[in-house]
């Protein structure tokens, strides 16, 4: 199992989207800045950033924790045209539109708090994920 760890502005919203969108379990959510959510053999933490301590406390020069950047997870779906169709009805926001590569089709989806998602269809063989554990389409 791989774990990922994203900072982001308000837990219970991005429990909701990661849960009701892309097929995570949610596994536990003991204190509103911290939850740990599950799909296949990823396991996402998600922290809000806090001063009182965890994995969304400041850094030692005072920094603050915030969500963004470029770094990401994918998720490997049957057909990226249908599911990108069906997030765009619930208002999901991307950074881009689909894009082809040597390996496939990808498009980089933000969750709530402005965090990357790549959500990726393989077009060749060798770049399936070996796993079942693909997003299925709605």
């Amino acid at each position: 199992m791989v774990q990922v760890r994203y900072i982001v502005n308000d837990v219970d919203t991005a429990i909701e989207f990661y849960t009701q969108q892309l097929g995570f379990t949610l596994d536990m959510h003991p204190a509103p800045a911290f939850a740990m959510l599950s799909r296949g053999d990823l396991r996402l933490v998600l922290s809000a950033p806090n001063r009182a301590g965890g994995g969304g406390q400041p850094m030692p020069d005072g920094s603050n924790q915030k969500p963004g950047g470029w770094n990401r997870f994918a998720i490997e779906v049957d057909n990226l045209d249908e599911t990108v169709e069906t997030l765009r009805k619930v208002g999901a926001h991307f950074r881009n539109e689909i894009v082809i590569g040597v390996g496939g089709k990808q498009i980089i989806l933000d969750d709530p708090s402005g965090n990357p998602i790549e959500l990726f269809e393989p077009t060749i063989p060798e770049a399936r994920l070996p796993s079942n554990s693909q997003l299925s389409s709605q």
